[in-house]
């Protein structure tokens, strides 16, 4: 997987990819990155990359000029065999999810737009980008805060970038919320690890965990219930059996 950044900040997602379990993935040759300055395409001698929306109103709007030389300067010839996804960041975009974050995932490329003032000029959007999508119902100031959590979110899904058991009961996964997490001390401030965890009983520990992601997911996320139990059209469903019947138990359901 490769991440191209336009950004007028490259010093903000530079030091994103300097660290941690990304920095390793790069030595590992299993994720590419590269920032591009947007201001470095300005023509201009103060490099400017905003002016005054048409029509009027408060702020500024990013230049398309820069903008286009920038994405046309890491886009691939015209008959390349393939073309990489560009995203641009937007408060307007339909809704990051971690469905949406696998589907990322599985492409080679992506070339993600931060937006700075009011955003960027409609004509940019209209030629190159192929999606809009934002972080959630709030606005930024920064569009590449935005960016890093769409990164973040789907490079550690790219194959061997982390351990795939890890990813198989995390949040999301299975339509499901975490189940809690303990570690050592077996008793810390007088509260004690649940006593399941200590058993050594492989099956009861996965029934409970099981259970208490379930009642995590109808405390906290009622709407990921909903949507677990709803028929696909194919008429398969994200909950397995034994999902629904800690779900009706847990709610007071009847046996069906």
């Amino acid at each position: 997987m490769k991440y191209t950044i336009l950004t007028l900040f490259p010093e903000i997602t530079d030091t994103f990819f300097a660290n941690s379990i990304m920095a390793k993935a790069i030595k590992r040759g299993i994720i590419e990155y590269q920032a591009v300055n947007i201001r470095d395409f300005a023509t201009d001698k103060h490099k400017t990359c905003d002016d005054a929306p048409y029509g009027g109103g408060p702020g500024m709007l990013m230049l398309p000029e820069p903008l286009d030389l920038a994405i046309k300067s890491v886009l691939p010839p015209e008959n390349a065999a393939a073309k990489p996804r560009v995203i641009y960041l937007s408060p307007s975009g339909r809704q990051f999810n971690q469905e949406l974050a696998r589907e990322l995932a599985a492409e080679k490329e992506l070339i993600l737009i931060c937006g700075r003032y009011e955003g960027i000029d409609q004509r940019i959007i209209d030629h190159y980008v192929d999606d809009e999508i934002s972080v959630g119902d709030y606005v930024l100031s920064s569009g590449e805060v935005a960016a890093l959590a769409v990164i973040d979110a789907t490079y550690r899904l790219v194959e061997s970038v982390i351990c795939a058991e890890s990813l198989d009961e995390e949040s999301f996964s299975g339509g499901l919320l975490e189940y809690p997490q303990f570690t050592r001390p077996e008793v810390f401030d007088t509260m004690k690890v649940p006593e399941v965890l200590l058993s050594g009983h492989h099956e009861q520990i996965r029934l409970w965990r099981l259970e208490k992601r379930v009642e995590k997911t109808l405390r906290q996320r009622p709407d990921l219930i909903r949507r677990g139990r709803e028929p696909a059209p194919d008429g398969s469903r994200v909950f397995s059996d034994e999902i629904i019947k800690i779900i009706d138990r847990l709610t007071g359901q009847p046996d069906s």
